[in-house]
């Protein structure tokens, strides 16, 4: 199977299975790149097995729950951020990683961030893990 065809069908079986993805009548839709970004992070590493979609479903729902319970107003503009807790959440849980390393490269992408002009590929490079 190539690649785009499993990336449509991963993203057609995420849809189905994960409520509240926000959808047109073509599939997922992103209101920034890093939306996608960690949507494809999401779905490269279910196909690799890192967790089951009943796991990731029950671990982005409470992430959503959270955030409510944080007063989170639930208007749909924050899905991908609690998709983004979710995930960090799962691959610290998994021991893919852990806090610290998050926190690390978090904050290396604000510098980056920080230093890029607007409207320009942010790179992140060495000087960023300040």
């Amino acid at each position: 199977m190539s690649g785009e065809i499993v990336e449509s069908h991963s993203a057609k079986y995420a849809a189905q299975h994960v409520p509240g993805i926000p959808q047109d009548e073509a599939g997922p839709v992103f209101r920034e790149p890093w939306e996608a970004q960690a949507f494809a992070m999401t779905l490269a590493l279910y196909d690799r097995g890192l967790f089951t979609w009943p796991e990731w479903a029950a671990t982005l729902a409470d992430e959503i729950k959270r955030a409510q319970a944080a007063g989170d107003p639930d208007t749909g503009e924050t899905y991908y951020q609690h998709w983004l807790n979710a995930l960090e959440r799962m691959v610290a849980e998994k021991n893919v990683t852990d806090a610290a390393t998050l926190k690390r490269y978090h904050d290396a992408w604000d510098h980056a961030c920080d230093r890029t002009p607007h409207g320009k590929p942010i790179v992140l490079q060495p000087a960023d893990f300040v």
